[in-house]
């Protein structure tokens, strides 16, 4: 688990090397044997100095979070206790300590290198260094808090540490994070040379003498500016959802004002109160559900690995120019096909631009790559090929048999519609085994999910390998049955509906942006209406109205969309003018009409019943979709939603916010809810059955 040698100049070497793991991590087995390993070298007379290195790729990749969710607080107090022992032991011994750093180190492994006086790192492509515990509710509690800036200064480390920003070797150096990077063969070499140096300390700035805190500590009229411009911008950046942030800023300013043993102490007590919280909980549970979707845990198994060289895309729009876009990045050879040169190279150029920070070289590789073309014999080689054309069911079945006919038996035919249920458009397809819906977000270069639709008759291969594409684009898929709006958009469109019906209700647009953000949302549901453009909004609600019929059921807001595109031509942000003006070159502001068409209502608003609003009924049509089996699995749900359309990740996700809530005290919520304001909060039969019986969707388990 830890090797551990001495070399005949006395230089001792601790390295990870844990067997059955992938990468090392910190755990109550690990930890213990690293432990002993520094007691050792630390009692032996004859060691000089030691490194700390790994046999492994990475270095440490941080805590074992496999662990966590059968820890109890106790536990993880012990562990960072001793911890923490070591961790100083290393800096007070009188030896000194340098951490050769192979590839990664993150988190509880930057917090090693951290204690070490001296830090090399390998100059090794994709390698990362840095402290991104908040990113999974938590704080750095093996003295990330308290060294760091005390290493670099309190203004450059709370970036770091409120962020979890991951830094390259080279960035890591300009940084301060570490001392020196050399070529990945002289890593130990540089790290034996600078123990018999006589450069060589044992021991830390901050156990020195009259120590000073680089740029000022808390109290410091400098400190004090960056505290208070910390605090404010950390308010508006999470809107109070997020624990460990504010515990990490609190741990820095308590932490930096005393000496750093105090130091560790508060940062241990700061640490085992956001480890408890239910947004830690949330945040680490999405990083695994998401790391098994990766893994393509859904996939059908006994069907050959799809490899992919060519790839056809059809419509060279926003979505098609992204999707070229995309599939190039992962060397794919790209057919961009539209009905003129001209379109063809517009969608082209979108890439381009997105290439402006590449060297020329590789620009002109990556574009020579994206081949635009009208002629549908250019999709010959495709081993797949993704309709990204007008959301209209003749134009789509045109181009389905067009491009069937020139694409080889075993090649799949995939739709990037958002809206229309794949079972229907396969019809047009002379082999509906092979057709399949793939759904991508925009902006697609920056959107990780991909929503795969399984129509009636996609094959289990067709599905195997369509989730291979997304493995090989570097894409998050989830799989969901065919229905109407498939799931990320029949669940997504709740959360800009229910901003409608506010304003129906008379509620303050700004008041409804504002308790938007306030749920956690990225944006306000009114700008975000205007973003996905109001006529597009409306002309899917009518195409919906015509398709179901007598069966079609009206909702609130739909008058507040059929006002504003048929009455005052308002369309939404492509044209200038939807909820909000954007006036050219100006901040968007919101239209002062609105409140002439929806007035303002004279009861008392309750800020926190509008969040209730727009996280419960996400969660309600979240649910539904489980109900339903249009997803067949809650992780799938929860990391669509975040990943989607950017629901709360403290909650978890829709379906993991019912749990955090508690199913029985959700119901009882919603019940209240649908008696105020409407038959869309009423308890779906699943939830009314599992609140009976005291279950839950994730049980225990984090």
């Amino acid at each position: 688990m830890i090797d551990y040698q001495v070399d005949h100049d006395g230089v001792a070497t601790i390295c990870w090397n844990m067997p059955d793991r992938a990468v090392n991590v910190m755990n109550a087995g690990s930890l213990e044997a690293f432990g002993g390993c520094v007691d050792q070298a630390a009692a032996d007379g004859h060691v000089r100095g030691v490194i700390i290195t790994s046999a492994k790729q990475g270095f440490v990749a941080g805590a074992d979070l496999e662990s966590f969710p059968r820890m109890e607080a106790r536990q993880a107090r012990e562990q960072l206790r001793r911890t923490n022992h070591t961790l100083r032991k290393m800096e007070i011994c009188g030896k000194p300590f340098v951490a050769a750093i192979n590839g990664t180190a993150l988190g509880g492994g930057y917090e090693i290198c951290l204690a070490c006086h001296h830090r090399i790192a390998g100059d090794e492509p994709g390698s990362e260094i840095g402290l991104p515990e908040v990113q999974l509710g938590l704080l750095p509690g093996a003295g990330g808090t308290q060294r760091l800036p005390r290493l670099i200064g309190i203004r450059s480390a709370l970036p770091l540490l409120l962020e979890g920003k991951k830094l390259r070797p080279r960035e890591a150096l300009e940084a301060g994070l570490v001392d020196a990077v050399v070529p990945a063969a002289e890593l130990l070499s540089s790290a034996r040379a600078w123990i018999l140096g006589a450069n060589a300390k044992a021991v830390q700035p901050w156990d020195t003498r009259g120590f000073r805190i680089p740029g000022g500590a808390p109290m410091s009229p400098a400190g004090m500016e960056t505290f208070a411009a910390a605090s404010a911008m950390l308010r508006a950046r999470t809107m109070g959802l997020y624990p460990a942030p504010l515990d990490i800023l609190s741990c820095v300013y308590e932490g930096c004002a005393v000496d750093i043993d105090t130091g560790l102490k508060i940062e241990e007590r700061y640490f085992l109160h956001v480890f408890g919280t239910p947004e830690a909980r949330n945040l680490i549970r999405l990083f695994f559900s998401r790391g098994e979707l990766n893994r393509l845990a859904a996939r059908p198994r006994g069907v050959p690995a799809q490899p992919f060289s060519k790839v056809g895309v059809l419509g060279a729009g926003m979505m098609g120019s992204g999707i070229a876009y995309v599939c190039a990045a992962a060397g794919l050879e790209v057919a961009l096909l539209d009905a003129t040169p001209d379109i063809a190279a517009r969608g082209k150029a979108h890439s381009a631009k997105l290439l402006d920070r590449k060297t020329a070289d590789a620009r002109d590789a990556f574009l020579a790559r994206i081949h635009p073309t009208t002629d549908y014999a250019d999709l010959a080689g495709c081993e797949l090929a993704i309709e990204a054309v007008f959301e209209n069911r003749e134009i789509k079945a045109d181009v389905t048999r067009k491009a069937e006919a020139v694409l080889g038996p075993n090649a799949i035919l995939a739709s990037n519609t958002s809206t229309l249920p794949i079972t229907g458009l396969a019809e047009a397809a002379a082999r509906p085994e092979n057709f399949i819906g793939l759904h991508f977000f925009s902006p697609v270069d920056k959107m990780p999910l991909l929503e795969i639709i399984r129509g009636r008759k996609t094959s289990d291969e067709c599905l195997a390998r369509a989730m291979d594409l997304a493995r090989r684009i570097r894409k998050t898929p989830i799989v969901v049955r065919d229905s109407r709006g498939f799931y990320t958009s029949r669940v997504f469109r709740t959360y800009l509906y229910e901003g409608l019906a506010m304003l129906c209700d008379g509620i303050p647009p700004a008041l409804i942006e504002n308790a938007g953000r306030m749920a956690g949302m990225p944006v306000g549901p009114l700008a975000l209406a205007d973003e996905v453009s109001l006529d597009l909004m409306h002309h899917i609600r009518k195409q919906t109205m015509e398709d179901l019929g007598a069966v079609f059921r009206p909702e609130r807001g739909d008058s507040v969309l059929r006002s504003m595109v048929e009455e005052h031509d308002r369309l939404g942000k492509k044209t200038g003018k939807g909820f909000y003006n954007y006036p050219p070159g100006e901040k968007k502001r919101l239209w002062p009409e609105l409140k002439n068409w929806f007035p303002y209502s004279s009861d008392q608003i309750d800020i926190e019943e509008l969040i209730k609003r727009f996280l419960y009924v996400q969660s309600l049509e979240g649910v539904r979709c489980l109900e339903e089996a249009v997803v067949g699995d809650p992780r799938h749900a929860d990391v669509g939603s975040v990943l989607g359309w950017g629901f709360c990740p403290a909650k978890g996700g829709v379906i993991s916010h019912v749990d955090t809530v508690g199913i029985a005290r959700f119901v009882g919520e919603c019940r209240r809810l649908e008696a105020r304001w409407g038959e869309r909060f009423a308890v779906p039969e699943l939830l009314s059955q599992m609140a009976a019986k005291g279950e839950s969707f994730y049980g225990a388990a984090m």
